[in-house]
C-alpha cells in the first residue's frame, strides 16, 4: 500500500512528516494574525467614522429615550415601546466594525452595549422567587376567538386564584363563564372586561376610563391573608399610521383616568391586571406606571413579551402591583387569541387589612 508524505520544508532545509495543528491552535493562530493585521493596518482608526456615528447616535437614543418628543406622531411613545430591540443594532454594527476593520467603530459600540445593558440588563436574569398566597392572572382573549371554552381552560390550568380576561364580547360571556364555573365560584363582568375568583368579590363596580363605555372594572377580594383590590383595564388600542404615526391619544386619556382611580382607592394592596396596550418604559402610562411595579420587573425571568402571540415583541399585558410583595411572574402558552396570558403569584400582607 502507498503511504502518501506530507514534507515540508524545516529549518536545515530537511524535509519530514508534516504536522497538522489542532482546530483550537489553527483558530488561534488565525486570530492573531488578524490582530497582527490590525496591528500593522495605519488605516484603523481613520475608517469606520461613520459606524461609530451611528453607534453613538444609537446610545443617545436609548439613553435620552424620555426626551424624544411626542408631538409628532408620538414618535416617543413609540420608540418607548419596542425600546429593547433597538439593542439588535449593537451586534450588526459590530459585524459591520469588523468588516471594515475599524477600531474606531468597535470603540464606540461599547457605549450603546453599556446603556443597553444597563436599561435592561437586569430582565435577562432570573428574579423568580418562591413562596406567595395569591396567584393572579391576565388574558386578552381576542374578541375573535374561535375557541373562547378551550381558552378559558388553558388560563384556568395556570391554577390561578384570580383572573381577569379582557376583550369578552356579548355572545362569548356565557361560554366563558360555563367553561370557568367549576374553578372560581365568583366572577363579575363589566362591560367588555370580566373577574373570575376562587374567593368572594365586594365592591363590585365599573371604572370610567373616558371611552363611553366599560372597559375597566374594580372589585375587592377577600384572600385568606386579607382584602385586596383588584382592577381590571383594557386601555385602548393604538395604531401606526404612515400620515399620523402613532396614534394613542385615547390611550393616553384612558391612561390617567385609571391612574386617578387606582391613586383615590381605599384599600392599602391593589393589583391591576389588563391589557395597557403600552410597555412600562411608555411615558404615556405614567399615571398609572408611576405609582406601581411591574411584577414582570420586580420578580420575572426575561422580558415577558406578551404580544403579539405568535412572535411576542412587547409586553402590553401588564400585572402591577402596590402595596403587595411580587414574588414570580410568567408568560403562560399561546391560546385561541392573539395575545399570551401572563401571570403572578404575590405575597399579601396581613397586617395591612
Amino acid at each position: 500500500m502507498a503511504q502518501q508524505a506530507y514534507v515540508t520544508e524545516t529549518d536545515n532545509g530537511g524535509s519530514g512528516p508534516e504536522r497538522r495543528e489542532p482546530g483550537l491552535q489553527r483558530l488561534t493562530n488565525r486570530l492573531k494574525g488578524l490582530a497582527a493585521g490590525w496591528r500593522g493596518d495605519p488605516h484603523i482608526w481613520r475608517r469606520g467614522l461613520v459606524l461609530a456615528a451611528l453607534a453613538v447616535i444609537l446610545a443617545l437614543v436609548m439613553l435620552l429615550h424620555a426626551q424624544i418628543p411626542n408631538a409628532i406622531g408620538n414618535l416617543g411613545s413609540l420608540t418607548e415601546t419596542f425600546l429593547p430591540w433597538l439593542g439588535l443594532f449593537v451586534p450588526v454594527l459590530l459585524l459591520l466594525a469588523l468588516v471594515r476593520r475599524s477600531a474606531t467603530a468597535l470603540i464606540a459600540l461599547l457605549v450603546p452595549a453599556i446603556v443597553w445593558l444597563n436599561l435592561f440588563g437586569g430582565q435577562l436574569t432570573d428574579k423568580t422567587g418562591v413562596g406567595g398566597d395569591l396567584t393572579v392572572a391576565t388574558h386578552n382573549v381576542n374578541a375573535d376567538n374561535a375557541d373562547p371554552a378551550g381558552t378559558a381552560q388553558d388560563v384556568a390550568a395556570s391554577g390561578a386564584d384570580v383572573v381577569a380576561l379582557e376583550e369578552l364580547t356579548a355572545d362569548a360571556v356565557p361560554t366563558y363563564e360555563k367553561a370557568l364555573a367549576s374553578t372560581y365560584k365568583y366572577h363579575s363582568v363589566q362591560g367588555t372586561v370580566g373577574l373570575w375568583s376562587k374567593y368572594p368579590l365586594s365592591g363590585v363596580k365599573p371604572v370610567d376610563i373616558k371611552l363611553g363605555w366599560v372597559r375597566a372594572m374594580r372589585a375587592a377580594v377577600t384572600t385568606p391573608s386579607g382584602q385586596v383590590a383588584v382592577y381590571v383595564a383594557h386601555l385602548p388600542s393604538v395604531r401606526v399610521k404612515v400620515e399620523a404615526g402613532f396614534t394613542a391619544r385615547q390611550r393616553d386619556k384612558s391612561a390617567d383616568a385609571l391612574g386617578e382611580a387606582i391613586a383615590d382607592e381605599s384599600l392599602q394592596q391593589i393589583i391591576l391586571l389588563g391589557d395597557l396596550n403600552g410597555t412600562m418604559n411608555d411615558r404615556a402610562l405614567n399615571a398609572v406606571t408611576a405609582q406601581m411595579r411591574s411584577t414582570q420587573g420586580a420578580s420575572g425571568s426575561g422580558m415577558g413579551f406578551s404580544w403579539p402571540a405568535s412572535f411576542p415583541m412587547a409586553r402590553i399585558d401588564q400585572i402591577m402591583v402596590r402595596g403587595l410583595e411580587p414574588l414570580s411572574s410568567w408568560t403562560l402558552p399561546e391560546t385561541g387569541s392573539d395575545h399570551l396570558p401572563v401571570a403572578a403569584r404575590v405575597k399579601v400582607d396581613t397586617s395591612a387589612s
